[in-house]
């Protein structure tokens, strides 16, 4: 027999296989290379977009109240000083890391969450509650340790030497040489269990958040299109429940990741180093400048990844 009945009904097939967008799977070996692809290049726009406002969230972060006077009053003082020492590019300390990790972080978080997600769906391709938390943390945890963590504790390393009276790194890879001569591979792991409980939070929220949003918009069709604007909408609404969520954690993994790390024993004695001396208040600094870096990163992240996923469900079979 040459061919198949219309009655066979191969055991391979998955009913939400033939669903389109983002969701739904076009080919199992497939999907993990668009989500590269689609994935780089909406880090790449986004970060370089928002990136002002993590360097200030870092630095507020850093200023600490202990071991002299803090630099910065505030987040206007700190962008003043800021572009007034090293011009507005100064805003843009550290920017080459992130891009040059954009790519394998996006690779790390969709293809897991993609990954996750197509075998976790039901036979109409929805994702139960407890899943899409299960699917989020999977992937914040896989981007934790594959990419985030080397890239955050370059990228903080770099924002930190800045603020010293003679910086020493010239650029990404001087960075990278001098850390790793000094500290070995390990100096780019610093902070690696506040990065992945961060991460892992992070993800499982937001994650939770889109994919409840979107189940709720589409009656719990997924073959339904969500318009872009409302994508962005829920985009905010999850980054703006992940930085009030894990900020705290946030706080911890940048004082482990940065250049007195040395003085902290493990990432629990830094958070107890920080409530001892410097107060609850301390796990929130650089809420504001995080908060809204945050909802505009996570909305546009959305927007243009469903994008560019859609379009490749289209054009690439």
């Amino acid at each position: 027999m040459d061919c198949p009945s219309p009655a066979f009904r191969s055991p391979f097939l998955r009913p939400w296989m033939s669903k389109s967008g983002a969701a739904a799977s076009s080919g199992g070996g497939s999907m993990g290379l668009k989500g590269v692809i689609a994935g780089g290049i909406t880090g790449g726009i986004e970060i370089c977009i928002t990136f002002p406002t993590e360097y200030v969230k870092t630095q507020l972060q850093l200023d600490e109240k202990s071991g002299g006077a803090r630099q910065y009053n505030g987040i206007g003082d700190c962008v003043k000083k800021t572009v007034r020492s090293h011009g507005v590019l100064g805003l843009y300390r550290g920017l080459s890391v992130l891009l040059y990790g954009s790519i394998p972080k996006s690779a790390c978080r969709f293809g897991a969450f993609e990954q996750l997600k197509k075998h976790s769906v039901d036979e109409k391709g929805n994702l139960s509650p407890g899943k899409r938390l299960l699917c989020g943390l999977g992937a914040g945890v896989t981007e934790a340790i594959f990419a985030v963590t080397p890239m955050e504790t370059v990228k903080v390393k770099f924002i930190n030497d800045q603020r010293s009276a003679n910086p020493r790194y010239r650029g990404f890879f001087h960075g990278i040489k001098c850390i790793i001569a000094e500290q070995g591979i390990r100096g780019t792991y610093q902070g690696v269990t506040a990065t992945i409980m961060k991460q892992g939070s992070n993800q499982a929220m937001r994650f939770y958040v889109m994919e409840t949003c979107k189940n709720y918009y589409r009656g719990g069709d997924p073959s339904k299109p969500v318009p872009k604007l409302i994508v962005g909408l829920f985009g905010g609404l999850a980054g703006a429940v992940s930085v009030f969520g894990n900020t705290p954690i946030d706080v911890v993994k940048t004082r482990m990741q940065g250049l007195e790390a040395s003085k902290y024993k493990n990432t629990f004695d830094c958070f107890a180093q920080i409530w001892r001396n410097e107060g609850p208040k301390a796990f929130y600094k650089g809420t504001v400048p995080r908060l809204s870096r945050v909802c505009l990163d996570v909305a546009i992240t959305f927007m243009i990844y469903d994008s560019f996923m859609e379009l490749f469900n289209k054009v690439w079979k």
